[in-house]
């Protein structure tokens, strides 16, 4: 694949329609306002029929759990281009909105469906993937960022047939206002097993539980579309119906699933970048155009052109590891984790590269909120952060690449 097909172009064209109709006049609301997104996801899900297919997803999955598939979880269904479309088009104007869906549809919802029984999936992931309700995904603890499993000190300890819960997770993507929780905990059994090694267990909570509190919104840097919290657990009790499968020893579980989903976020990060390169270019090229200086378009000028040659070198090497994705994905490739990262490092990177040029090439329009790019830029930033960050994704590589 090396370009959209006429279907393809379609696509795009309806959504950045509701994108501009939809999302760009709320912008301002979210971005300074304090308003959460969800009511604007809802309206897309509405608008493009997300809600029906999502019911029609889920109701493959159930049926392959159900029957005994083992790949229940892990075999894709239809275009995959659909989905990255979205991502694209909603990364122009708002990243934050895309780590929100993400999250909720994907991450806390995809948990459900591959690790947990069928009543599971009935009880929690169908709302999640309809937007019904809000999904968060706890891993993240304020001493173990990159570390998330080894440096883990949330805790679950059995209780009769149940658990007890104790511990803080932060920077919890949808935390303040998620109505279900799937969070990761290590099992203490008493038997004084060193932390780094104890089995990894995953739950699912609900809002208003007992001892669980989530906190207000944090203030942030950039992607104000995607509120962010702690959550805070004391003696959490919780029966053995919340542990995703109902067993500790989920096939592909605890320690295995979160590492999936890492590899399924970096993926994803490509997508959400050239999202961003593609609109800073765009709003670049226009500008350098229009500005004068000297009475000449600064279009004109070498190192303006530089930047903007870089930018679209940029532009073009994320997108071709776009639709590099889509075509392994339509085969059902899974990248390997150094791909995954690979992707992650180098397009989280250059989004970053291309919206802090275009702020630049725009001088003291670029740096006001008329003209979003610094927006853009405030939201690209934590694409180098989250799902790892650079740094992590250099040593994930370079184990992947060499382990025996």
């Amino acid at each position: 694949m090396y370009e959209w097909t006429e279907e393809h172009q379609a696509i795009i064209d309806v959504v950045r329609r509701f994108v501009d109709q939809e999302v760009r006049p709320h912008l301002d609301d979210i971005e300074h306002n304090g308003v959460p997104p969800y009511e604007i996801l809802r309206r897309m899900y509405t608008t493009f029929g997300l809600k029906e297919m999502a019911h029609e997803n889920f109701k493959r999955q159930l049926d392959r759990k159900l029957s005994g598939d083992v790949s229940a979880g892990e075999r894709r269904t239809g275009d995959p281009s659909a989905q990255l479309i979205s991502t694209i088009e909603l990364c122009r104007v708002s990243p934050g909105l895309v780590t929100s869906l993400g999250v909720s549809t994907g991450l806390a919802a995809g948990t459900i469906n591959k690790l947990g029984t069928p009543a599971q999936m009935e009880r929690w992931a169908l709302d999640l993937m309809t937007l019904d309700k809000v999904g968060a995904w706890a891993i993240t603890e304020p001493d173990s960022g990159s570390d998330a499993l080894g440096g883990m000190r949330t805790s679950a300890k059995r209780d009769g047939d149940g658990y007890v819960l104790n511990g803080q997770k932060t920077w919890i993507t949808n935390g303040p206002y998620a109505d279900t929780i799937v969070l990761y905990a290590k099992l203490d059994d008493g038997s004084g097993q060193d932390l780094r090694n104890r089995k990894v267990l995953t739950f699912v909570l609900d809002k208003g539980m007992p001892g669980l509190t989530q906190s207000a919104p944090m203030r942030k840097m950039g992607q104000h579309a995607s509120p962010t919290g702690d959550v805070f657990l004391s003696d959490v009790v919780v029966g053995r119906d919340r542990l995703l499968g109902e067993t500790e020893e989920p096939k592909g579980g605890g320690r295995q699933s979160a590492k999936d989903n890492f590899v399924s976020e970096r993926a994803g990060v490509a997508a959400m970048s050239l999202g961003v390169i593609e609109e800073c270019l765009k709003i670049s090229v226009a500008y350098a155009k229009e500005r004068q200086l000297w009475g000449t378009p600064i279009a004109d000028f070498q190192l303006i052109q530089l930047k903007l040659a870089h930018m679209e070198i940029d532009r073009v090497n994320v997108r071709n590891l776009v639709f590099s994705h889509i075509e392994r994905s339509t085969h059902g490739s899974v990248p390997t984790l150094a791909e995954a990262s690979a992707m992650k490092l180098y397009s989280a990177q250059a989004a970053c590269r291309v919206a802090d040029d275009a702020i630049q090439i725009l001088g003291g329009n670029g740096y006001i909120a008329e003209y979003r790019v610094e927006q853009l830029l405030r939201d690209a930033r934590v694409l180098r952060i989250y799902a790892g960050t650079d740094e992590m994704q250099v040593v994930a590589i370079a184990k992947d690449l060499t382990r025996s």
